[in-house]
């Protein structure tokens, strides 16, 4: 069985579904869910579902190897669910093909550093783009420039307000991301 570790910065709903979803599956259990937002929602998910949440601060990550050690004793497979720091180089080097990210857009549009959340929602309507959607893809040394793995998109309309687009983009992360992280693994094991 494969171990996850999950980085998280805010609320948490991908963090806890992806928590779930590997409770019911033997291919993979999420070891420890690490956070750099002390006061974020993630914290209480954790402890309802009974999985170790730490927080770091910007040095341990990328001025020392604290995390990178965490890391090397409990993941096989790092991924970012709603995480907004840029991943470190040795972080990166030491799992290659290994860290999964899932953006709230149609990558290569709306990415980059500062794109995230109603941020995206709000240029995709000032855009009038026709659709939106997520796109899950490898973590790289760019922002949301690693290989893409699976988009899935959404129809919009002039009608969307961006809590309307949010609530699109939240059902297609919370129907895809669980299972796409389930067939990476699962690809990597052949």
């Amino acid at each position: 069985m494969k171990r996850i570790v999950i980085f998280a910065s805010g609320s948490g709903s991908n963090a806890e579904n992806i928590i779930r979803f590997f409770n019911h599956t033997k291919t993979a259990k999420v070891t420890k869910v690490l956070c750099n937002n002390e006061h974020a929602k993630v914290f209480e998910r954790c402890k309802n579902l009974k999985t170790n949440c730490l927080h770091f601060n910007r040095e341990q990550f990328s001025k020392s190897d604290f995390v990178l050690n965490i890391l090397k004793k409990e993941a096989d497979f790092v991924i970012l669910a709603g995480f907004l720091w840029k991943i470190p180089t040795n972080i990166i080097n030491h799992f290659p093909k290994k860290i999964i990210n899932i953006h709230p857009a149609l990558l290569p549009k709306y990415g980059g550093k500062g794109m995230y959340g109603m941020h995206i929602h709000k240029a995709v309507k000032e855009n009038e783009e026709l659709e939106t959607g997520i796109t899950i893809h490898y973590v790289n040394a760019n922002y949301d420039e690693g290989g893409i793995i699976f988009q899935a998109k959404t129809a919009l309309n002039n009608a969307d307000t961006l809590e309307t687009i949010a609530e699109k983009i939240h059902i297609l992360e919370q129907t895809y991301f669980p299972k796409v992280i389930e067939e990476v693994i699962l690809s990597t094991n052949e």
